[in-house]
């Protein structure tokens, strides 16, 4: 198919360019064709070139004796190489795939994973040093929920709540571990809300299989995730934020129940919060792009936030 012959070609001419005189079987082995296949590859390349299709606009290739030769291709004589969010994305999803307990391959993974961050890092991007996955200060979190959960135990927690910054004690009976945003959720029935609830397991700080077996009571359902982990209803707090064209992001990544446009590519919307905290961190994040037009009260607990932050960074007095 054609999606599949121009990746190769694009591919294949640098290659060859790079590797004057290769044998065709040489070739044709590398890129896991027969030699029918490259010759017809060939055949296509000697067919094109720039915008002219003049004798002296078209790529010029012969495979005599099983020698190829290619010339007039400088244009596209470099390598492919990922883009940054190519890269990043690709980095992101091996490191998760390693964090999987009942992955197999890590010594393949973690020699590909290094290959592509040194890659990465001779382009200007340096994509390695720019890709960081933080997945939670508990070594083997990941494998002792996932086992509790096959083994139906009940668990421990010392889980980080950011909106409140802090750290509370929960016992939990795991009902799955899922996946939602590229995240990995623990879903159980918490004793200490006495309902079900999602924890990110990066947030775990601490966390201790106890002999004691799972019983959620009959009432624990798992949660529907396709639209996401937080799932907005009447009873969560309606907001109203003005966002400048900068912010406007935050009106698509957020389920908002109202958008309208106020000119000059400024924002208001409405939308259901998780909690007061929770608006306060996305209004401290969105600085001057951003600002809490309605509850009154809590549009007051944003900016005494924000006081109280600029606070921090005033001189002592005497220092």
């Amino acid at each position: 198919m054609s999606s599949d012959r121009l990746p190769r070609l694009l591919a294949l001419v640098p290659y060859l360019m790079s590797h004057p005189g290769a044998q065709v079987s040489e070739v044709a082995r590398l890129f896991g064709l027969t030699e029918k296949q490259l010759i017809d590859d060939l055949q296509l390349v000697w067919m094109c070139g720039l915008p002219g299709h003049t004798p002296g606009d078209l790529i010029d290739v012969s495979w005599d004796g099983g020698e190829i030769l290619i010339d007039n291709a400088d244009t596209i004589a470099r390598p492919l190489r990922l883009g940054v969010d190519e890269a990043s994305a690709l980095l992101v999803a091996l490191r998760m795939l390693g964090e999987l307990p009942e992955f197999q391959g890590r010594d393949v993974l973690a020699r590909v994973t290094a290959k592509l961050e040194r890659a990465a890092a001779e382009g200007a991007a340096a994509v390695s040093s720019q890709v960081q996955i933080d997945m939670g200060p508990a070594p083997g979190a990941h494998r002792t929920i996932t086992e509790a959960v096959r083994a139906k135990r009940r668990l421990r927690l010392r889980y980080y709540v950011p909106g409140r910054d802090e750290i509370t004690p929960r016992e939990v009976d795991p009902i799955r571990v899922v996946v939602v945003d590229g995240r990995h959720y623990l879903e159980g029935w918490c004793y200490r809300a006495e309902a079900m609830r999602m924890f990110r397991i990066d947030r775990i700080v601490e966390v201790e299989v106890l002999d004691v077996p799972a019983e959620p009571p009959a009432e624990a359902r798992p949660m529907d995730v396709t639209a996401g982990v937080f799932q907005p209803s009447e009873h969560h707090p309606l907001v109203e934020l003005e966002l400048s064209p900068d912010a406007r992001w935050a009106a698509e990544y957020y389920p908002c129940e109202e958008v309208t446009e106020l000119g000059d590519g400024r924002l208001r919307v409405a939308l259901r919060a998780r909690d007061e905290d929770w608006v306060v961190q996305l209004a401290l994040r969105l600085g001057e792009r951003g600002r809490v037009l309605s509850p009154a009260a809590l549009a007051d607990k944003v900016a005494a936030a924000a006081k109280a932050a600029l606070a921090n960074y005033e001189p002592a007095a005497g220092g």
